[in-house]
């Protein structure tokens, strides 16, 4: 079993926040480190729910803040509906993961956490006007 350093990063490499997770078997898929980050992120905010949660997507009825989201009201989040919000935003390039100095573009693509124990998550803000 191994640890991992989930950090998230702006575009040019600053890191914003991060945190560790021990346990993890020492390979496991890009989907499944996604699917802990967010599970473990919505654990601590369900542990003191308050307006405010920092995490890797927006939770529904939430506006984006400064230093994470905006809560209409304190509440409880659903780690599933989380993760699927995550894999979606994956999918249409919301964020990147990155393994070490190796960007993943495949969330099945397998990854030796004992090689590179540290996975940086940049989220990609969209430019108006194109």
């Amino acid at each position: 079993m191994t640890s991992v350093t989930f950090r998230d990063e702006t575009a040019t490499g600053r890191a914003l926040a991060e945190f560790s997770l021990p346990g993890l078997p020492e390979r496991i898929s890009a989907r499944e480190l996604v699917r802990l980050r967010v599970r473990e992120e919505v654990a601590r905010h369900n542990a003191a729910p308050s307006r405010h949660f920092r995490g890797l997507v927006t939770p529904t009825d939430a506006e984006r803040d400064l230093n994470g989201h905006r809560l209409r009201a304190a509440r409880k989040l659903d780690w599933e509906k989380q993760a699927a919000a995550a894999e979606a935003a994956f999918a249409r390039n919301g964020f990147l993961l990155l393994v070490g100095d190796r960007q993943i573009e495949d969330l099945d693509t397998e990854i030796d956490l004992t090689a590179d124990p540290v996975i940086s998550f940049v989220r990609l803000i969209a430019l108006v006007g194109g």
